[in-house]
């Protein structure tokens, strides 16, 4: 292929969650409403609601879905019905704030690799927060930034990417997409004739062909030379 762009998802692929938006937080919001939640169930919980999780049919941008999503998670560790709502509210403000995420270390040395290629970049993600300012934030040097929340429709409908792949200037099959949901980012980009490499952190899905542990083996993947 003819490379000339790479679109990323953003969380878990180039950033993690940090400790303000940890199991902990769920567990502060909860004491001051006068109750507690037991934090070691947080990780089944959250597994519990992701295999819950519907989303909008049209793959809308529905901001509900992540509130319920939340607050099943809050249940999901003991906390009262009666207050998930409210709670879930306080949780999701902190999803908001670029300063609560943590690039990984991988991210930035890779992206300059890419950039000094001189291809382009591009972000594509489903979130609540706003793009811009986290990219501003934590100085990522990308050409097109696609959020859901300012687009309207979530990965993996064709538009976010086609978005995105009009901001840079490029054809699908001029892209790679590199993410960590499959379906969300490698499915969803493969039917749209990219190529599409997923990023398994936690090496949970070894029978995938196009598939990275780290950004680190990025740049060999594309066939990139590498520096020096």
């Amino acid at each position: 292929m003819n490379l000339r762009a790479v679109l990323f998802d953003v969380d878990f692929t180039l950033c993690r969650p940090g400790p303000e938006l940890s199991a902990e937080r769920y567990a502060r919001i909860a004491e001051r409403h006068g109750v507690s939640v037991d934090v070691s169930r947080y990780d089944d919980a959250r597994e519990a609601a992701a295999l819950s999780l519907k989303r909008h049919p049209e793959l809308l941008h529905d901001e509900t879905i992540w509130h319920r999503f939340t607050a099943d998670i809050f249940i999901g560790m003991g906390g009262p019905q009666e207050i998930a709502s409210e709670c879930a509210t306080e949780i999701e403000r902190g999803w908001e704030v670029s300063e609560n995420f943590e690039l990984f270390e991988d991210a930035l040395p890779v992206l300059e690799e890419l950039r000094a290629a001189r291809l382009r970049l591009g972000l594509v993600s489903n979130g609540i927060r706003d793009l811009r300012e986290f990219v501003a934030h934590h100085r990522l040097d990308v050409d097109a930034i696609v959020g859901s929340r300012a687009h309207g429709y979530v990965k993996p409908h064709p538009t976010i990417f086609e978005a995105a792949l009009r901001e840079l200037g490029v054809d699908a099959a001029e892209t790679v997409m590199v993410g960590d949901s499959l379906e969300e980012d490698v499915e969803g980009a493969r039917a749209l004739g990219m190529r599409a490499i997923l990023i398994d952190r936690d090496d949970r899905h070894p029978d995938v062909e196009e598939r990275l542990t780290d950004l680190y083996g990025l740049p060999a993947a594309l066939g990139l030379r590498r520096p020096g």
